[in-house]
């Protein structure tokens, strides 16, 4: 056996990349040959959702600003975020806002109000979901927030970072072939092209399983309670996949692969460039509650 071959079978013993193996029959050389880790943050609290899976604002925004500070290696939170937006951008927070698991104000509120005290006038701040390029906001743009919860998704089988920029343009139908497996490609247009400066996946009540278009169920969501952040929506879209993936295990008690397979997570890495979806190369920091963290 040679030594590529080796590495191959240790490398697949990851559930996220027997994934990405299984659903795209890759060659042995899975992934690039960069030995830099990409870093992302997961941070929970036990006490995050109250009776009815509202988040409590105050502890949004203690989480994210704890998880931007451990994200950049910075002490001080608005440091921190200086390091991401200067006072002369125009910044797009580009939401979600799927009626059954929206991005929520609170994320948003956390989010605006870091940009603000980066120095950033709230004339040049936008929140938005659709209708992107018709926002004076979001055309002028120089910098975007990218935020958004995980679930699972009809056409794509799941519904995460990379995806949700769906909305910069006005035909979403043209990304829908072979599983959507050419999503990445939204990140190379002019709208958004090298401008994300972070992504925040919202992991409040993750949807792990649905059936047909828009569908929801809140019998398929779990109070996972925490959020994600990281510069490279690819990783963090790995991780995603992954802890879907253990949550369906779980719940089912077997394996149940998602459908359809989420390739662009993993295409967006091997075709595109775009990050990283190898789990060897994500150092995935995990902060706060850990009690059923799945990954």
């Amino acid at each position: 056996m040679s030594p590529t071959d080796i590495n191959r079978r240790s490398f697949l013993k990851n559930s996220s990349a027997a994934a990405a193996a299984l659903y795209l029959n890759l060659p042995h050389k899975l992934f690039g040959d960069s030995e830099k880790k990409v870093r992302v943050v997961l941070i929970r609290h036990k006490k995050l959702l109250d009776d009815v899976n509202r988040p409590h604002q105050e502890l949004v925004q203690e989480m994210l600003d704890q998880a931007v500070m451990t994200l950049l290696n910075e002490k001080d939170v608005v440091q921190a975020w200086k390091r991401i937006i200067q006072p002369n951008d125009v910044v797009g927070i580009k939401t979600n806002v799927w009626r059954y698991l929206p991005t929520t104000s609170q994320v948003e509120n956390a989010i605006k109000k870091q940009v603000l005290d980066a120095g950033v006038p709230e004339k040049n701040i936008g929140i938005r979901d659709r209708g992107l390029l018709r926002d004076p906001i979001f055309t002028r743009a120089t910098a975007l927030i990218n935020a958004r919860p995980l679930r699972t998704h009809h056409w794509s089988g799941v519904g995460t970072m990379l995806k949700n920029y769906i909305t910069f343009v006005n035909r979403p139908s043209a990304y829908h072939p072979d599983s959507c497996a050419d999503l990445a490609k939204l990140w190379f247009l002019p709208e958004t092209k090298g401008k994300t400066r972070l992504n925040v996946m919202v992991l409040f009540t993750p949807q792990f399983h649905g059936v047909g278009p828009h569908s929801f169920s809140p019998h398929y969501t779990w109070p996972y309670q925490g959020l994600m952040v990281g510069f490279d929506p690819v990783a963090m879209d790995a991780i995603g996949v992954r802890l879907l993936m253990e949550k369906r295990k779980l719940f089912f008690k077997e394996d149940r692969p998602l459908n359809p397979p989420p390739k662009h997570v993993f295409l967006a890495d091997t075709r595109h460039k775009l990050g990283v979806a190898d789990p060897e190369k994500i150092e995935l920091i995990k902060l706060g509650w850990q009690e059923g963290s799945l990954i």
